[in-house]
C-alpha cells in the first residue's frame, strides 16, 4: 500500500475497466507513449496542488515549492478519478496550468466503453498499491532511459511550453538529472515494472488483449 492518506476506493460497484499506471521521470516520454497506445488517457499531472496550497513541500535551498515531491500532488483526488473511471467509465477531472501553478477549469473524461485506459504522470506509482488492492490495476510501468537524454528532452519541452522561468527550469533539470536513477528505483520499489518504450507498448497491448481483459473483469 502507498503511504499517502487517500481514502481507499469504494468496492460498491465492480470495475468495468482496468487502468495501466504509467510513471517515470519527468521527460521520459510518458505522454507521447500514452498517446501512441490509442487508449483513453488520464493525465495525472492535472492533480497537482495549487501554488497557494499551504501543504506544498518546499525545496531545502529556499527555491520555492518542490514540484517533484509526491506531497505536491493530490493523490486522493487522482485515486478517486481512477476509481470512477474504472467503475462508471467517466470522471470529472481538473485542468491544471503548470505555468501558473493553478487549476484553471475542469473537464469530463469518458472511456467510451473502453475496458482499459492509461493514467500517466510522475506520481502514478504513488497509487499502485491502492489500485491493486481495489482490483483496478492492469499493469504498472516505469519508463526509463538515459538520464542525459531525459534531461535534454525535459528542458526543451519545459522551455518550449514556458512552464516556469528558464533559470528555474535549468536548476530543476540538473537536480532531476542527478536524481533520475533514484527516482526509477523508488517507482520500482512501489511496484512499477521498469522498461523502455518498446517493452512498455508491448505490455500495454498485452493488457488490452481480449483474453487479458476478460480474465481481469472476472477476477
Amino acid at each position: 500500500m502507498s503511504s499517502h492518506t487517500a481514502t481507499r476506493p469504494s468496492a460498491a460497484r465492480p470495475p468495468a475497466a482496468r487502468v495501466v499506471l504509467l510513471t517515470g521521470p519527468s521527460g521520459s516520454g510518458k505522454t507521447s507513449l500514452a498517446a501512441r497506445s490509442g487508449l483513453p488517457v488520464l493525465n495525472l499531472d492535472d492533480f497537482y496542488k495549487e501554488g497557494t496550497d499551504p501543504t506544498l513541500p518546499q525545496l531545502p535551498d529556499g527555491g520555492g515549492a518542490d514540484w517533484d515531491a509526491p506531497l505536491s500532488w493530490d493523490a486522493g483526488a487522482a485515486l478517486a478519478a481512477i476509481d470512477a473511471l474504472c467503475r462508471t467509465g467517466r470522471a470529472d477531472v481538473p485542468v491544471y496550468d503548470i505555468a501558473t501553478s493553478a487549476r484553471v477549469g475542469a473537464s469530463g473524461l469518458d472511456l467510451g466503453g473502453a475496458p482499459l485506459f492509461i493514467a500517466e504522470g510522475i506520481f502514478a506509482a504513488e497509487v499502485i498499491g491502492d489500485c491493486r488492492a481495489a482490483g483496478l490495476l492492469a499493469d504498472a510501468l516505469c519508463l526509463r532511459g538515459r538520464p542525459t537524454t531525459t534531461f535534454r528532452r525535459r528542458l526543451a519541452r519545459d522551455l518550449r511550453e514556458g512552464r516556469k522561468s528558464a533559470p528555474y527550469l535549468v536548476r530543476r533539470g540538473l537536480r532531476l538529472l542527478r536524481a533520475e536513477r533514484s527516482v526509477v528505483a523508488r517507482h520500482t520499489a512501489l511496484g512499477a515494472h521498469p522498461c523502455a518504450k518498446p517493452e512498455a507498448l508491448a505490455r500495454i497491448s498485452a493488457a488490452g488483449a481480449p483474453d487479458a481483459v476478460g480474465a481481469a473483469v472476472r477476477s
